[in-house]
């Protein structure tokens, strides 16, 4: 986590734009290396994953900038502020989706926080923001989980 004198809300939302840049890169990562089975399932699922992620970015660079604050757009700097894993390697498909999922979770409690934070602290414009980005976090979550779950005999065997 970055130290900075700014607003709890201009740094869930730089976290937040990290964090989509950061889905987008390992979703288009997971998107090009799945195989097997579900291989067209889970190449469309990633790809959808990447284009969401895709139109977070500059909603939440522009809140930033409206807030008197500095948009993320090094790898250095996005690097620094990412709270999600990075995907690495020639990931399993079923590691590629607990991986997605558990980002998913991760970002669905940061946006949920953090809709609090700007709540607190008197911003509705980023709190409508977060409450609308969550639903979609949700709708991925529960698309990873059910690749996931278990008896499918496909993705769901380690």
């Amino acid at each position: 986590m970055v130290a900075t004198t700014e607003t709890r809300t201009l740094t869930s939302l730089k976290h937040s734009q990290a964090n989509a840049i950061q889905f987008y890169l390992n979703s288009k990562r997971y998107h090009w290396y799945a195989y097997g089975p579900l291989f067209r399932d889970l190449h469309l699922f990633f790809d959808e994953l990447a284009a969401d992620a895709l139109a977070e970015i500059d909603p939440l660079g522009e809140r930033i900038r409206m807030l008197g604050g500095e948009p993320l757009s090094t790898p250095q700097e996005i690097q620094a502020w990412v709270t999600i894993a990075i995907a690495d390697g020639k990931q399993k498909p079923h590691d590629m989706l607990r991986e997605a999922l558990a980002n998913e979770e991760r970002t669905i409690d940061d946006m949920r926080a953090a809709v609090k934070i700007a709540e607190d602290e008197g911003d509705p414009g980023t709190s409508d923001i977060f409450a609308t980005l969550v639903q979609t976090h949700e709708k991925h979550r529960w698309f990873a989980s059910e690749f996931l779950r278990h008896g499918d005999g496909l993705v769901s065997a380690p």
